[in-house]
């Protein structure tokens, strides 16, 4: 994979594929995080002499909605990077040609949402000639969308001279390095609500780490799968099998498979739910599981604390419920205080780490959850491979 130290950019326009798909509430950015994380590139080529043009999506717009507009975007980017930073009014043709064409050294211009196109998530010929036409060299930064081969992450870098940014080149050393050679005991932490999801992490980390610990609402499949009840917890029907698979994989592979032996219920799913712990994971009817039970949490964190390397993608219960969410805070905290390297990946995790403050106590927290996870199964990502 070719890095920002193989292009020459003194004087040339780059073409920067990055993902600022943050949210937005009353028509400002609720999240710059994304934003933050492409400055480290952004200000390099700057300061190299670039000329800047970026391109990034926004939500799943159908129709040009206003609301999914980058105009926040480039506002907010203005005042990180201390300059002004042009929207252009769409993403390619002639006058955005010319807008990008003038551009001087250290000048910003934001593309549009380039899904306002409808060529860029079929990876159109076109649409990746128009926005070659932009630049000189093209970088992807987005590591989030990577894992997408679409005109803007995968069709445009086979038209230019090309490389990673700072952020990608980070997230690819960092997820590589933990399958690749990990600092030992190696622990990953597996949460959320689907099995099917991240069955495949879950076989591989098996085969290179020294304890795989779940949480979440995916443990009940792996429950029902060794006979327990469930109650009207959330439990994957397509997961139990691919668990249960998982579970003699791991009584072979010398992996220990940690599942909770407490749990705490509610009667339903809200922040007013009656509240009960459960000492074991057989849950009566009327009940569902929503969070870990305060022993599991000590277990875990205990795992967490003796580890050399922790990966951890999905939380260990409803942590957006104030009365559900002790055992995933107990996580994040053992994670932010681990001695060894720590690696966070995942929507929900980070949100997590936000939630309680420790967002920045960690060794690195990825930007991109569903590439992060195909990146560890071993799949392919376009937007990488398009760099070589």
């Amino acid at each position: 994979m070719r890095t920002l130290d193989d292009l020459d950019v003194d004087g040339r326009r780059v073409l920067i594929r990055v993902d600022f798909n943050v949210p937005l509430k009353d028509g400002a950015v609720a999240d710059d995080t994304r934003i933050r994380a492409a400055l480290p590139t952004l200000t390099e080529l700057r300061e190299r002499g670039a000329a800047l043009i970026l391109v990034s999506h926004l939500g799943r717009p159908k129709d040009r909605e206003p609301e999914l507009s980058l105009r926040p975007v480039a506002k907010r980017l203005s005042e990180l990077l201390g300059t002004d930073v042009q929207l252009a009014p769409g993403v390619v043709g002639d006058a955005i040609t010319q807008s990008a064409h003038a551009l001087s050294p250290g000048e910003v211009l934001l593309l549009e949402n380039v899904r306002y196109e409808p060529g860029e998530t079929k990876n159109d010929a076109t649409l990746a000639s128009g926005l070659a036409a932009l630049a000189d060299v093209y970088v992807n930064d987005a590591f989030g969308a990577a894992h997408r081969a679409h005109a803007s992450t995968e069709g445009v870098a086979r038209r230019l001279p090309h490389a990673a940014g700072r952020l990608l080149e980070r997230e690819v050393t960092t997820l590589n390095g933990i399958l690749e050679d990990p600092a030992k005991p190696l622990v990953a932490v597996v949460g959320g609500a689907k099995v099917t999801d991240k069955v495949a992490v879950i076989d591989r980390f098996l085969e290179v780490a020294d304890a795989v610990l779940i949480g979440g609402a995916m443990c009940f499949p792996f429950f029902k799968a060794q006979g327990h009840e469930v109650g009207d917890s959330l439990c994957e029907e397509e997961g139990i099998e691919p668990a249960r698979r998982a579970l003699e994989k791991a009584a072979d592979a010398g992996c220990r498979l940690e599942l909770p032996s407490d749990l705490v219920l509610g009667d339903r799913f809200g922040a007013d739910a009656q509240r009960k712990e459960l000492d074991g994971v057989d849950v009566p009817a009327g009940w569902m599981g929503l969070d870990v039970g305060a022993t599991t949490a000590e277990r875990y964190a205990r795992e967490i604390a003796g580890a050399g390397t922790v990966f951890w993608n999905g939380p260990m219960g409803a942590f957006e419920l104030e009365p559900f969410a002790a055992g995933t805070r107990a996580v994040a905290e053992a994670v932010a205080q681990a001695p060894g390297t720590t690696v966070v990946g995942g929507g929900d995790s980070a949100a997590a780490l936000q939630q309680f403050g420790l967002a920045d106590q960690v060794t690195h927290l990825s930007t991109g959850g569903g590439a992060s996870l195909e990146l560890l199964e071993g799949k392919r990502l376009p937007g990488v491979e398009a760099l070589a």
